[in-house]
């Protein structure tokens, strides 16, 4: 905290006037709004893709299901999750020492200009090439939004007294969560008309965005001069954290005979050459004269404990939507009759519930959490979480919707009353110099538990799916009368396939079986087996053995996040002299 000459601590109020001569009675709300319209700009682009998939891989010509392009579909999925979260802390560091404004309005340029440059591809190139150069080019965009994700929640505390950073970060984290969902929407709307235009639809939000932020956004950080760049702790985190998210990211795919990549030496190679230089990197850090990051930091208890719970938090609900949506459009949906191909669509709606629950307890949380502290409110609302993962274990795979809607709106309601208190304690607990990297660190975490969450999730989904899987799909092809070699050549389908094929809207059986061999068949049997109920229906059994499993994970990450929120003391503010002295 600041004093004046004569060692009189400065008050709230004196702080908030001196912000309102200098920068304007409005300007945090300025701050807010923008810092804003980038997390919804962001939040679309992370999801949009999911729902688009069948329309953009159709568009390019090429077919997902193919092993080969099991790849492409992964990494145009999770490329731009996996550099955002590796970029985020460096950009941190960067913005500390340079300033948070500019290198914020610079991501948006970045962002604006991959997303122009996507659709331009997207119109010229096709075929394998071109999902290559989509792929390429989110990773561009995803720079882009590595400097929105690393300085909005800086900037917002900047600008906004520590007394009402929990209320304007629930709303920007609202935009966060509310973008995820309308990007599937806008992806399965857009995709009706005109595929393309899922690349073209962030241009307009990111010209407006670029030229606001250049225009109204102030610097009211103070940047020390004189800093070193830590290069060589930036390359060994970097270059750790990308090799370790790069064998997650293959884990999940097949390798050779087996369902899962875990044996493959493009995963256990980089995951100890990643681990390696992430012990490296503490060592580097220790001894560094101006580190990335301090690691002094984590002596702070609301820092460490809240990152803590972030993460663990993170690995409990950061691949639940995908499982959600796995388990809506791979069997409830079609089994209710809708065509594969509208399931995506269909899914995002019957999300909203999870929005809706969010959207409620979101801003609430924060607002109370700057008067009464994040510890009650963070430690609440993942314990609620963890109820609604054992809600969910026990929902049958053809489930009433009501029931899945109303456990969605709790899981919901405890995201919401976590996420704003839990951000914002970890960000009123540092140093205004080291808030950058501070919220760099954290949106590393936030990217970082989703990428682990899906491999953890996908792999014990598919562990529990592979005991059974081929079984079942070889005496139901048998069972309609396809000859014993084509139904063991269908039957060996991977589960990784059959979990994309449910992700994207497709049915794998009209695909995987010889056109010739669905001819000979008599009609009712043929129409049958490409038909909306059959593939669910086989499936069904040896999901719902894996999604046990996953919940079960999930429900325990969440109380374990609970009782590491529950450990991060008192209410804590770096400098006021508030609570207790936040030390671990």
């Amino acid at each position: 905290m600041a004093r004046a000459d004569k060692g009189r601590k400065v008050s709230y109020d004196e702080i908030e006037r001196s912000r309102e001569m200098r920068y304007g009675k409005n300007y945090k709300w300025i701050a807010l709004s923008n810092t804003t319209l980038g997390a919804l700009m962001a939040a679309i682009n992370g999801t949009i893709l999911i729902i688009s998939l069948p329309a953009v891989f159709n568009g390019l010509g090429v077919n997902p299901l193919v092993p080969s392009n099991i790849a492409l579909l992964l990494w145009l999925l999770l490329g731009y999750m996996l550099v955002s979260g590796v970029v985020v802390v460096t950009i941190g560091r960067l913005s500390d020492m340079f300033g948070r404004v500019r290198l914020y309005n610079l991501g948006f340029a970045i962002f604006t200009i991959g997303s122009i440059a996507l659709y331009i591809s997207s119109l010229y190139i096709t075929g394998v090439s071109g999902a290559i150069s989509l792929i390429i080019l989110r990773l561009f965009q995803a720079i882009g939004g590595g400097f929105l994700m690393a300085n909005g929640v800086a900037i917002l505390t900047d600008a906004f007294p520590s007394n009402e950073r929990g209320k304007a970060i629930g709303f920007n984290q609202i935009a966060a969560v509310g973008g995820s969902i309308l990007g599937l929407i806008l992806g399965g709307l857009l995709s009706i008309f005109d595929w393309h235009l899922i690349f073209l639809v962030n241009v307009p939000i990111g010209i407006i965005g670029t030229i606001w932020a250049y225009v109204a956004l102030h610097e009211i950080a103070t940047i020390r001069k004189g800093q070193r760049f830590d290069i060589a702790g930036n390359v060994s985190f970097g270059a750790g954290i990308l090799l370790v998210l790069i064998a997650l990211t293959y884990a999940i795919l097949p390798y050779k005979t087996y369902s899962m990549g875990w044996r493959s030496p493009i995963v256990y190679i980089p995951m100890a050459i990643g681990i390696a230089l992430l012990i490296l990197f503490i060592f580097v850090e220790r001894r560094s004269r101006d580190p990335m990051f301090r690691l002094s930091l984590f002596k702070i208890r609301a820092f460490s404990f809240g990152n803590l719970s972030l993460l663990l938090a993170g690995i409990a609900r950061g691949g639940l939507q995908f499982m959600i949506i796995i388990w809506l459009q791979a069997i409830w949906l079609p089994l209710h009759g809708v065509p594969f191909s509208q399931t995506p669509f269909q899914s995002a709606i019957l999300m909203l519930p999870l929005l809706i629950g969010f959207i409620i307890l979101g801003p609430t949380a924060g607002y109370l959490s700057d008067r009464y502290g994040a510890r009650v409110f963070s430690t609440v609302g993942m314990v609620i979480n963890g109820i609604g993962f054992l809600a969910l274990i026990l929902l049958p795979v053809d489930f009433g919707y009501a029931t899945l809607a109303a456990i969605l709106f709790i899981l919901g309601v405890g995201q919401g009353l976590f996420a704003s208190p839990n951000t914002t304690a970890i960000m009123n607990s540092v140093p205004p110099e080291q808030r950058g990297a501070a919220s760099g660190m954290r949106a590393t975490l936030t990217s970082i538990s989703l990428i682990f969450s899906i491999a953890i999730f996908f792999t014990v989904l598919i562990v529990g799916m592979s005991h059974t899987l081929s079984t079942t799909l070889y005496n139901g092809l048998i069972s309609e009368g396809l000859p014993v070699s084509e139904s063991l050549r269908v039957a060996s389908l991977p589960p990784t396939s059959a979990l994309f094929a449910g992700l994207i809207g497709y049915n794998p059986m009209r695909y995987l079986i010889n056109s010739s061999v669905l001819a000979s068949l008599p009609q009712s049997n043929s129409t049958y087996i490409t038909g909306t109920k059959f593939f669910p229906e086989l499936i069904s059994s040896p999901f719902h053995n894996g999604i046990g499993d996953v919940m079960v994970i999930g429900s325990v990450m969440a109380f374990i996040a609970a009782i590491a929120s529950a450990f991060r003391g008192k209410r804590y503010i770096h400098g006021e002299g508030a609570g207790d002295t936040g030390k671990v």
